[in-house]
């Protein structure tokens, strides 16, 4: 199948994008791994990025968090610069990340893992004691009667759930979210889908979603394909076709 690249999906928007990448490029020592990728995600939508496994979508994620330097091309976080920031100081202006794998600290308390989430507040964390918002609870209501448990004794389902939670402690205003159905039973998907999506509705956050699950792809505003490092193909969920499916998410 043959696909096209527009020149942007998002180019008849002029209010100013939570988050846009121009001409990226990354490589690991001589490989060239993220080529010339161009995003937009705008204010308030999810926008789904999706390929196969080792195309380079968690790279993506990691150059936009900080934890990775591209080589050229300019990242831009409501119309700032961002490139020469660090990790740490994007996290602190807004920008929330869910790893693949979910890395919650597992000799914590779900609590303690929550807490840890309002590092990323910095100079906007509120001088009062620590606590933990009603909404993380009525997002995900199973956090709330395992306040005390270690996080290493959640089920992978909870954990996923209790990794979303920690990274909106930050107060971000755009989440970065690397496959956060990997492993994870059905039911608790929906749980996961219903809870972003009610994120989005009722706080107006961004979201750059990485999926590789179809339905949980078509919740999402806008998709991006990645294939060999680059954007091969984008355009409205409300449009994805069967063979744009069976080539960039097919096992």
């Amino acid at each position: 199948m043959t696909t096209t690249v527009p020149q942007s999906i998002h180019q008849q928007s002029s209010t100013t994008p939570m988050l846009k990448i121009s001409g990226l490029n990354f490589y690991y020592g001589e490989s060239h791994i993220l080529r010339d990728v161009d995003l937009t995600v705008p204010k308030g939508q999810m926008i789904c990025l999706i390929g196969r496994n080792g195309v380079g979508k968690t790279t993506l994620l990691k150059n936009i968090i900080g934890l990775l330097s591209p080589r050229s091309g300019a990242i831009a976080y409501d119309g700032q610069p961002i490139n020469s920031l660090t990790a740490d100081n994007r996290a602190r202006i807004g920008i929330g990340y869910v790893p693949q794998g979910r890395e919650i600290i597992p000799r914590l308390t779900v609590k303690e893992n929550l807490i840890i989430g309002l590092e990323a507040l910095g100079k906007r964390a509120p001088k009062a004691k620590k606590e933990i918002p009603e909404l993380i609870f009525e997002l995900f209501p199973v956090l709330k009667t395992m306040l005390s448990r270690m996080g290493g004794d959640l089920s992978g389902g909870q954990q996923q759930q209790l990794s979303i939670a920690r990274a909106l402690m930050g107060q971000p205003q755009l989440l970065l979210l690397d496959e956060p159905t990997e492993g994870i039973q059905p039911s608790i998907i929906l749980d996961i889908e219903n809870a972003v999506r009610r994120i989005i509705e009722t706080t107006g956050i961004s979201v750059l979603l990485v999926e590789q699950h179809l339905h949980f792809v078509r919740q999402a505003d806008y998709y991006y394909a990645m294939q060999k490092g680059g954007i091969v193909a984008s355009g409205s969920t409300e449009q994805l076709s069967n063979d744009v499916i069976q080539e960039f998410l097919a096992v």
